[in-house]
């Protein structure tokens, strides 16, 4: 019997895309798969596209967001690795099996692994030619990016560490998820949806865990959260990433380097302020959001900076 793996799908009016999805999961040559999705209320029929192929279905009667979906999912999951998948994500067929011997080939301390992302377009996830994600990048202003988005041409193909991974496709070690959980929760449900994996990732270097991107496991990905979409998202959206740029510092960030990146973030951090007083009101929630919930992010924060195991010093590297 090998490792098992437990893909969690987590849907909300992902009906177009299920299809595709699907055929990517069950074609994994990695044996040893069960399939978890969670189901945040779609009205699309995502629900009843999913029944027939899964060994377990959670159907929630509200949107509860992408971080409290994956908590759901892992909760339920009985395997050794956990393995986030989007729904507009296609995996080729080695995907599981090539993250899983990266991972006995890496060591215990890697807890969290990606493939090569490449970006894709439409329902039926036809891939483009340059890379989505290859992890995630830290940048001295406060934002995350993913690792080589936009490039072509890339012919990587030897493992190599980053600081962390997308939630797009990322395969995590059940220990890694269990040991970075803060007051029961192991993805932040506040973050409700979005940055919620830079945040993982940030408290999984804090805690001692590693990262790292296997180029050889390849998937595709359709982006439909981009910078330049940004005005066409709904306002909810903005709004969350908005909130959760501060909610990501507020809780991970210590003294070292919140003194080394300040004049970079507060920059950036001015022009955010700036662009929700001016051209993007419906993200001024945001403020009054992180004031009324300061006790319980504080909480967080003191928890994690209590069980740290790696100083700033050590992270500053990351921060580029």
């Amino acid at each position: 019997m090998g490792q098992l793996v437990s893909v969690i799908l987590i849907t909300w009016n992902s009906a177009p895309y299920l299809r595709r999805c699907l055929e990517g999961i069950g074609q994994q040559t990695h044996a040893d798969l069960e399939l978890i999705a969670v189901d945040n209320a779609s009205s699309d029929g995502s629900a009843e596209l999913l029944a027939p192929h899964v060994t377990h279905l959670i159907r929630n009667d509200t949107n509860r967001g992408f971080a409290a979906g994956a908590n759901q999912g892992i909760a339920a999951a009985r395997g050794e690795f956990v393995l986030l998948v989007n729904p507009d994500c296609y995996l080729l067929p080695d995907y599981a099996a090539k993250l899983v011997a990266a991972f006995a080939e890496a060591g215990p301390r890697y807890g969290s692994a990606t493939g090569m992302l490449v970006r894709a377009r439409g329902h039926e996830i036809e891939p483009l030619p340059h890379v989505d994600s290859m992890g995630i990048r830290m940048t001295r202003t406060g934002r995350h990016l993913d690792l080589e988005q936009g490039a072509t041409g890339k012919e990587v193909t030897e493992r190599f560490e980053v600081f962390g991974v997308s939630g797009a496709a990322a395969m995590y070690r059940m220990t890694f998820l269990r040991a970075a959980a803060i007051e029961g929760q192991i993805f932040d449900e506040d973050f409700f949806a979005y940055r919620e994996d830079a945040d993982l990732s940030w408290r999984g270097r804090l805690f001692g865990w590693r990262a790292f991107c296997e180029p050889r496991a390849v998937a595709y990905h359709v982006r439909r959260v981009t910078p330049q979409a940004r005005r066409e998202l709904p306002a909810s959206i903005n709004m969350h990433s908005v909130k959760n740029r501060f909610l990501l510092r507020l809780k991970n960030e210590g003294r070292y380097l919140a003194l080394r990146n300040l004049p970079f973030e507060l920059t950036r951090d001015l022009i955010v302020l700036l662009a929700s007083l001016t051209i993007e009101w419906s993200s001024l929630p945001a403020f009054p959001w992180l004031w009324r919930n300061r006790a319980r992010v504080l909480a967080k924060r003191h928890e994690i900076q209590r069980r740290r195991k790696v100083s700033d010093r050590e992270l500053a590297r990351w921060f580029g």
